[in-house]
């Protein structure tokens, strides 16, 4: 499998106890949480829970997010036909895995974000 370098540091254990995929998917899901309300949908059809609610600010339920963990996304493309409002781009394993931290706000997987990003953290490296 290729190198998850969309990765920051190792993933939270309540995240890290699910099972893992059993092999690299042709496809990958990522969110533009630009575009997300945090509606929930994609949770919904996941056939493998690895769509996180990713908590707002300073209430849980106001101005949350979702993010795929894209260690478990097994790339069956649900989740981005069912997205009301089309933020759910399904990308090549290697380009998801690129693009991942461009389109992510705020991460509760320990993954690279668009701040990370900006700051001069290589999502390559």
């Amino acid at each position: 499998m290729a190198e998850n370098t969309a990765r920051k540091s190792p993933r939270p254990p309540n995240i890290a106890a699910k099972p893992p995929r059993k092999r690299e998917p042709r496809l990958l899901a990522v969110i533009d949480q630009s575009g997300c309300t945090g509606c929930e949908a994609c949770i919904t059809f996941c056939p493998v829970d690895c769509i996180e609610i990713v908590p707002g600010v300073a209430n849980s339920q106001f101005q949350q997010l979702v993010e795929v963990d894209i260690e478990r996304c097994i790339g069956c493309a649900l989740c981005s036909k069912y997205c009301p409002w089309e933020t759910i781009p399904m990308f090549s394993y290697e380009e998801g895995i690129k693009k991942a931290p461009e389109l992510t706000q705020k991460s509760v997987c320990n993954q690279k974000t668009k701040e990370d990003v900006q700051a001069g953290s290589d999502p390559a490296v």
